[in-house]
């Protein structure tokens, strides 16, 4: 299985992309497409949809994982990223790869086992995870990374949903945090 992660924006769109065979975590590639901040809206968005239209073709994902708009301070960010986020799922929808969107403290759980972690702490679990020599950079890469992560998980568990359930009811739980590989030895999948 191939999944993509997106981590929207109008400046920066980070993406990751892995593979998933036999429990194992692979990555494919990851980055960011960068748009010049003096460019009119309306070419930022093209530069996004060639940009991401090309990264598609290229390694042609089933799965793309896409942040979801959660929290703003700020509206005139919101509609922007709104924006471009848009463009992100036409192009996805255009190439029939399915979508699913997760909000920043599904991502954390998905990661971590923990919705409240850090973003430094989901950095570093998504290099162990990766088998990756530091944290992956820019930081939209990294949140990229997690997001295909965490849908690859998210995926994983529903496959297992009958089995992790009858699992977990069956051990008892010594702890109110879980790392991803904890809750996975917890539900008795192996990586």
């Amino acid at each position: 299985m191939r999944v993509i992660g997106i981590d929207p924006g109008t400046a920066i769109v980070g993406y990751g992309i892995l593979d998933y065979e036999k429990n194992k975590f692979t990555p494919v590639d990851y980055g960011c497409i960068f748009t010049d901040k003096d460019t009119p809206m309306e070419k930022r968005l093209v530069e996004i949809y060639d940009g991401l239209s090309a990264l598609l073709d290229k390694y042609k994902p089933e799965h793309l994982a896409i942040e979801e708009l959660f929290y703003f301070r700020n509206a005139t960010t919101v509609i922007p990223v709104g924006q471009a986020r848009g463009i992100i799922l036409l192009a996805a929808a255009q190439r029939n790869i399915s979508i699913k969107g997760y909000t920043p403290p599904q991502v954390k759980v998905g990661v971590t086992g923990y919705g409240k972690a850090e973003k430094k702490q989901v950095q570093q679990m998504v290099q162990r995870l990766l088998n990756l020599r530091e944290i992956p950079k820019p930081d939209d890469a990294a949140d990229a990374l997690a997001l295909a992560v965490t849908h690859i998980n998210a995926l994983h568990s529903l496959a297992y949903g009958l089995t992790s359930t009858r699992t977990l009811s069956e051990k008892a739980v010594k702890k109110d945090k879980l790392t991803a590989d904890e809750f996975r030895e917890l539900i008795g999948v192996k990586r």
